[in-house]
Order: C-alpha cells, then structure tokens, then sequence
C-alpha cells in the first residue's frame, strides 16, 4: 500500500506526474540501508525532480525562525542535498517527475545500481508499463486504485480533489486546495506561487508542483 495511490484524475491527467520510491523492509534489508537510501535519493536528484522527500522528517530543508504564517510568503528552495543528508532511519524516500524522459532515465539508473531495496513508480497504469518497457523489465506487480464512491455528493469539484489528493497523508486539506484555488481565480496568487504554497503542507515530498500549476491555469480557463 502507499499514499500515492488515491490521487485524484484521469488517466491523461498523469501524463506529468511520476513518483519513485524505495522502501527498506524491516527484518529483511533495513540493517545498513541509510547510504543506499541517500544514493537512491542522489541519482534521482540528477533527473530534475519536481520534489524529494524523506518520510521520517520533511521535503523543506530546516530553517530556523518559521511562524504558522511563513507558508504564504516563504520562497521555495530546492536543496536536495539537505534532504538527502536528513535521512538518518530506515524509511521511505521518494522523488517526483515532471516528464516520463526525466522518470525513465532515473529509473534505469536505479536499476544499474542494483539497491536490493523495494523500487516502486507510481503513476498511471499506462505510464508505468511504457517505463517498463523503456527500462527494459517486467513489472512485479500493480496496485490498482478503485475510485472515488460520493453517492451523498459531499465531495468538492475535480480541481479541488486533485489538488488536495497529491498528499497522501491529507494535509492539504479540500478546503485548503480550494481557498488557493479561489485566491488564483481573485489574482491573488499565481498559478506556480499557489503550487508551492501546497507544496509546503506535504511533508514528505510526494506532492507534484508542476501538475498542480497546470490544474490551477487549467481551472481558471474551464472558469472564464
């Protein structure tokens, strides 16, 4: 199972949306693991990713001086490398990509350097058997997600389930995505801006920036 499963679209809608993620098992591979998690998390940082994260503590390096307020107006710095040294404990680390070039390079890489850890892509059923094909192996296995079932239609409209949908964990909350989504619409924040925003409540590092601007100007086309 993973928190990656349940994001919220159509098939077409993950066309720029691909997370890998290396998971040690505990009892059978977690004993001398932290460096091969750290070079997973350095060869995926050599592929533009959108996003890394580190399970056991965040996707944001650490700074010092924050207050609850600092999400609306702290400045999005990738230090991957920060993140990656963070890893101190056997746990999940994870990358996210824009492109399926980008997500395909990554993923041969992994493959060559032969961690003996659990690798998973997670995106849509078609992307991950053409990253099959590309990088030349055979999938073990799919997890299929069954769906939303809404029949009292207490569910929020598309754009707010597919913004909110990207953290696993739910901490971008649907009346969070959708306050964002109408301060966008006011021209109160730009489409990337509000992205980043969502960005910072997923804290760890799975939640897709690039297709979140995309489904807020797409959202503001279907509008106007």
């Amino acid at each position: 199972m993973t928190n990656t499963l349940h994001r919220y679209g159509n098939s077409e809608s993950f066309g720029d949306d691909y997370i890998i993620f290396a998971i040690p098992s505990k009892g059978i591979n977690d004993e001398e693991c932290i460096p091969k998690l750290k070079a997973f998390l350095r060869i995926c940082a050599k592929y533009n990713p959108v996003n890394i994260g580190n399970g056991n503590h965040s996707s944001l390096a650490p700074e010092k001086g924050l207050n609850p307020f600092v999400h609306w107006k702290r400045h999005t710095v990738k230090e991957w490398e920060t993140v990656i040294e963070g890893v101190n404990k056997p746990g999940t680390v994870s990358a996210v990509f824009a492109s399926s070039e980008d997500a395909h390079a990554c993923m041969k890489e992994i493959i060559a350097a032969g961690f003996g850890l659990s690798v998973n892509m997670s995106t849509s059923i078609e992307n991950a058997k053409q990253a099959a094909h590309a990088c030349g192996i055979k999938r073990h296995s799919v997890e299929y997600s069954l769906g939303f079932n809404d029949p009292h239609d207490h569910l929020p409209d598309s754009p707010v389930l597919s913004l909110s949908t990207m953290c696993g964990h739910g901490m971008v909350s649907f009346n969070m995505a959708k306050k964002i989504l109408e301060m966008v619409r006011e021209g109160r924040r730009t489409p990337i801006d509000a992205a980043n925003i969502l960005t910072r409540f997923c804290p760890c590092g799975i939640y897709n920036s690039d297709r979140a601007k995309r489904i807020l100007e797409e959202a503001i086309g279907n509008k106007s």
